[in-house]
């Protein structure tokens, strides 16, 4: 891997990091479990469309890992890696049948994953199938969530291209 391409990565997963442990801090704008704005997503849809899907799959691992060892939560790493290999899937996925303009579906499709990746490992950890019951409102609340998230990485996407060819490989 060419030293610019591993620094624009280094870069691209220390802000998505950044965006994690920023908005940890922010108290839940919905008084439901697992259920937050995913910001730093924006990162990563942005790595995937931008860089391509091994990129954007490094991004996202880093910041799944560090965001767990930063935070001192380990538990939720079980969740965060579920519901981020089946988002990160699911972006990879339909990235070759979108065009540039539809890059928030796959924001809005990753996000959904992410839910139901999520409330799999709570089920399976729990043991608790009535959990499930919370799945058609965590995924009404990905739709929201992941729209926005997959705007926001579009704009970066259309908006900065002659920006970002300057420094990224």
């Amino acid at each position: 891997m060419k030293t610019k391409k591993l620094a624009v990565l280094g870069l691209l997963s220390a802000i998505a990091l950044t965006i994690f442990m920023v908005e940890n801090q922010i108290p839940p704008l919905v008084p439901l479990p697992g259920i937050k704005l995913g910001l730093s997503n924006i990162v990563t849809v942005f790595a995937v469309f931008f860089m391509g899907a091994k990129e954007g799959i490094a991004v996202l691992a880093v910041r799944i890992f560090l965001g767990a060892v930063f935070a001192g939560n380990f538990s939720t790493i079980l969740y965060s890696a579920a519901g981020g290999a089946l988002a990160i899937l699911i972006t990879v996925t339909v990235k070759p049948i979108l065009k540039p303009g539809q890059i928030w579906v796959a924001g809005c499709l990753g996000a959904i994953a992410h839910s139901v990746g999520q409330m799999g490992v709570a089920v399976a950890v729990s043991g608790t199938p009535g959990l499930l019951a919370w799945l058609p409102i965590m995924i009404l609340c990905s739709m929201v969530t992941g729209c926005f998230t997959g705007l926001c990485a579009q704009y970066l996407v259309k908006r900065g291209k002659k920006l970002w060819k300057t420094f990224l490989p």
